[in-house]
């Protein structure tokens, strides 16, 4: 019965304090005049860990000065472009963007670039954008390097530097690099006021920063916000070498290229992307370490351009089902589908199906892990790889090699147009995943980049644990763990005696990426 209802049916009577307490708990069931029991608290109250809101104003009158807005003008000199990739600064077009709820954008500020179907796009006699392309900078030297966003830049004809003081100057770009997205320019002045560079290596989860842009032309506008996660990847861009601040800041079209800074006032990042379905901030923003950005910065002043080192391995995340095939204890480090030719890693001695776990001592926790650290070393260095290999550790040395940019997506092997291969053979009968594999000929080889007696077609799959595990017709099976197959002959003699339960890793070429798929078949 509801407790309303009970005590509308009491009469009153005279109760003892023990009585009362023992009913009702105290209040409401026994006469004002006597009174209750003081309550005791068992646990003393939790230290305050946060005293007040922080105060910037301090902040933003020692540093402000030394923050610039930038405006560079595209596409005013008319020449023809060579063809490009998408419009730089603009949103990502990727394969089916529309699928894809949230992803990363660059902002241009106000009047920025044009829409497709406007002049000056690829393949006109003036196939570049016109346009202006609004940004921020900050001042890193009193002789006038300033330091922004590679796409607030790239492709400008002429930029603009405004300074607190309402100067403008004309900025030549020293250098500019695609990978760290950080361009640095040069104005002639003296004098000037400058940021003061931190360490982005110290940054924690929960502390305070605070960006200062030009935030859809608004200049000198402070935002500010808490770190919410350091070395996060950039899914959907190609900055594999850049460990991401992610913060919650609020950053706007304009605010590229502006510094991100701690309490002390000091530079820790480069506000560079957000994550967003809507085109506006949503609570997600990600800035460049300052310490990558200074990195290139040293390289751009000496070479005007940024090299890298270079391991020679193709990487893949690992999973739980790759973890239980390859008998470790959880998905952890940076498994190796592919080793290139002649590379620092294939002198090294590390094979396909190996596992990087550590490189100079530090842990490797998850792939995207692995490109920051080799990209951060020079050319030349020699580091220490420690590698899981048939679930024993092993300790390898390599040399890293110099990173080629144009080469890193090229397919691997080659193909003189005459494999020996005929047609292709019939199809075997499906093996113990399920998999119906067929012969390549000459042709198909040579469409996946495969040399002769390379890969297996999978032309049916079917078992259910194939399917899910993401296998379909038209992918190309190249290795059964770190066993070769060139026929479906030689794929179902490697799959022979696979049980129900055993986990199976096939090394799978699907168009130009290659990666290890675990499948795991279940009974009957």
């Amino acid at each position: 019965m509801p407790a309303a209802t009970r005590t509308s049916t009491i009469r009153p009577v005279v109760l003892s304090t023990a009585l009362a307490l023992a009913i009702g708990g105290g209040v409401g069931w026994y006469s004002s005049s006597v009174a209750a029991a003081p309550q005791q608290r068992a646990i003393s109250p939790a230290p305050q860990l946060v005293v007040g809101l922080p105060d910037f104003t301090r902040l933003v009158d020692e540093v402000g000065s030394a923050v610039v807005s930038i405006e560079a003008e595209v596409g005013s000199k008319p020449r023809v472009a060579q063809q490009r990739g998408p419009v730089p600064g603009q949103s990502p077009q990727m394969p089916g963007e529309e699928e894809i709820p949230e992803f990363f954008r660059r902002f241009f500020g106000p009047g920025g670039m044009p829409m497709p179907g406007q002049p000056g796009q690829q393949g006109q006699p003036d196939a570049r954008p016109r346009g202006v392309s609004q940004g921020t900078g900050f001042i890193i030297s009193t002789d006038g390097y300033v330091l922004t966003n590679h796409h607030v830049v790239d492709g400008a004809d002429s930029v603009r530097i405004r300074l607190a003081d309402r100067r403008e100057f004309t900025a030549k770009v020293v250098g500019s690099d695609e990978q760290s997205d950080v361009a640095l320019l040069k104005i002639a002045a003296t004098g000037l006021p400058t940021l003061r560079i931190g360490d982005s290596k110290t940054l924690k989860s929960g502390q305070w920063v605070v960006a200062i842009g030009s935030p859809f032309g608004l200049d000198h506008s402070v935002t500010a916000g808490i770190v919410s996660a350091v070395g996060r990847a950039n899914p959907y861009a190609d900055q594999r070498y850049v460990p991401f601040i992610q913060t919650d800041v609020a950053i706007n079209r304009g605010n590229s290229g502006g510094p991100l800074l701690d309490t002390r006032g000091q530079v820790v990042g480069i506000n560079s992307q957000i994550f967003s379905n809507s085109g506006g901030y949503q609570g997600v923003s990600f800035a460049i370490p300052i310490d990558v950005a200074m990195n290139a910065v040293e390289q751009l002043k000496a070479t005007g351009k940024v090299t890298r080192g270079q391991l020679g391995v193709q990487i893949q995340p690992m999973s739980r089902d790759a973890a239980k095939a390859l008998g470790l204890s959880g998905p952890s480090g940076a498994l190796v589908a592919g080793v290139e030719p002649g590379s620092a890693a294939q002198k090294a001695g590390i094979q396909r199906q190996d596992v990087i776990s550590r490189v100079n001592g530090q842990a490797i926790n998850d792939s995207s892990d692995l490109p920051p650290i080799i990209g951060a070393m020079a050319p030349g260095t020699k580091v220490t790889l420690e590698v899981i290999r048939d679930g024993k550790p092993r300790t390898l040395t390599a040399v890293l090699s110099q990173l080629d940019e144009r080469a890193a997506g090229a397919s691997m092997g080659n193909d003189d147009g005459n494999d020996g291969s005929s047609a292709p053979a019939a199809a075997a009968q499906a093996n113990a995943l399920g998999i119906v594999g067929e012969d390549l000929d000459g042709a198909q080889r040579r469409q996946f980049g495969l040399q002769a007696g390379e890969g297996v077609l999978i032309t049916r799959v079917e078992s259910m644990s194939a399917r899910e595990a993401g296998l379909r017709p038209g992918d190309v099976i190249l290795a059964v763990g770190r066993n070769d197959v060139g026929s479906a002959s030689a794929l179902n003699g490697q799959l022979r005696g696979v049980k129900a339960g055993q986990a199976v890793m096939l090394l799978v070429r699907r168009g130009g990426g290659t990666q290890y798929v675990t499948v795991t078949p279940t009974q009957g």
